[in-house]
């Protein structure tokens, strides 16, 4: 017997007949004599739809009462699974996240889970009930529902099995598995059997949208075992037909050796600003990137250019382009005290990322990378690496070339 956190994305329950799929799939779990708890999140719609009505209200909203609108979808979701899985004779209750409770901090509209109480629910399981659970929220220290920001569903469902101690959570999604890249643009792209934590948050951040960013993170440092599948595939989650997201140990364990590369991940919602004939002196990054964290805005990929006299330099950096007008804006009043020309900014541009923990212990990655761009005519306007990544930027219209190409030269095609 094992104990499994189930967790069912938007379209996985986004009518009752897909609700009713997703009872079935839990009942064949509880019928295995396994443990089982479910986390979902609000039907494929629901929360574009209260978001609307919010913005129409109020465009400027109070972040408290944003969260008391959006969080309803999931309580919808968790008493219709409730009910269907009753209908089917498995005993069953929907919790919400007060009565559970799930405790955060008080970051509405982005808050952090800092401590979920199980015992309740444990002891529920050990009696043959699954508790339903809505992703996505929780309690504030004022007593107030939170909510964890778009996409928190995966982070609720993995907090929920890092505290229960579960042998594993499931991420039923609409693709049954992690591919080498998207398969909507390669058509040789192939599932993943497993993959490291380490590849996936890489995967996860340079635009691979299987899961979401926090969740990885959370399921690396408490190690809880991660299988994505899609919920449409008739086989079960026990039966492992998705992707498992484990350890590097785990892997290594079975006397597997770690592919160079994993995977080809890209992102076209990236802006580049340039900041020209900024003065070459120490702090003048801080100065530039100062207000830029102090607006919340991200940045990413860094290069900075040194003039061949020395007295001043341009600096590329990335970010979300959706941060690109506020960044802007940041910038334009700080012009003053820094002293730069000009702000240039181009959102025509893609970000394609190489992943793979075999690069560790292989040389000429990077090189590779380089060569197929280059043998396709696309130009790097800037590079950026990690230990296992390697991202470069070019522009947007080079997306799918460069995708294609670099898939084939690390022999990631499917055969």
């Amino acid at each position: 017997m094992a104990r499994i956190v189930l967790k069912f994305g938007g379209t996985s329950v986004g009518d009752t007949d897909r609700i009713k799929n997703v009872a079935s799939k839990v009942k064949a779990e509880v019928e295995r004599g396994n443990e089982v708890a479910v986390v979902v999140s609000a039907m494929s719609g629901a929360t574009n739809q209260l978001v609307k009505w919010v913005n129409e209200i109020a465009p400027l909203h109070d972040a408290r009462e944003y969260d008391v609108v959006v969080a309803t979808g999931e309580q919808v979701t968790i008493g219709l699974l409730a009910m269907a899985l009753q209908q089917m004779g498995v005993k069953s209750r929907s919790w919400i996240s007060w009565q559970i409770p799930i405790r955060t901090d008080a970051a509405y509209a982005k808050a952090r889970i800092v401590d979920i109480e199980t015992v309740g629910m444990a002891e529920a399981m050990a009696a043959g009930e699954v508790p339903i659970v809505p992703g996505f929220q929780g309690l504030s220290p004022e007593g107030r529902i939170t909510t964890l920001g778009r996409g928190g569903s995966d982070t609720s469902a993995v907090a929920l099995a890092a505290a229960l101690k579960a042998d594993r959570c499931d991420i039923y999604t609409d693709v049954d598995g992690v591919y080498t890249t998207d398969p909507r643009i390669v058509e040789k792209a192939r599932k993943i059997d497993q993959v490291t934590y380490e590849e996936m948050l890489e995967m996860a951040s340079q635009g691979s949208k299987v899961l979401q960013t926090r969740s990885v993170e959370l399921a690396m440092n408490h190690h809880v075992r991660v299988q994505v599948l899609s919920s449409f595939d008739a086989a079960l989650g026990s039966d492992l037909p998705g992707t498992m997201v484990v350890d590097e140990e785990e892997i290594m364990a079975q006397g597997l050796e770690k592919s160079v590369v994993s995977g080809i991940a890209f992102a076209k919602d990236e802006a580049k600003i340039t900041v020209t004939r900024v003065a070459d002196r120490p702090g003048v990054a801080a100065a530039i990137f100062g207000p830029l964290a102090e607006a919340n805005v991200n940045v990413d990929m860094i290069v900075q250019n040194v003039s061949l006299d020395g007295s001043s330099t341009d600096i590329t950096f990335t970010v979300p382009r959706a941060d690109l007008a506020r960044a802007v804006e940041r910038l334009q009043k700080a012009k003053t005290e820094l002293k730069f020309t000009e702000v240039q900014s181009d959102t025509n541009v893609a970000k394609i990322s190489v992943i793979g923990v075999g690069m560790r212990s292989h040389a000429g990655v990077a090189l590779k990378m380089f060569e197929t761009l280059a043998a396709k005519g696309i130009n790097i306007q800037v590079i950026s690496t990690s230990e296992i990544k390697i991202s470069v930027l070019v522009a947007a219209e080079y997306t799918e070339l460069a995708v294609r190409a670099l898939h084939t030269a690390y022999e990631l095609d499917a055969a």
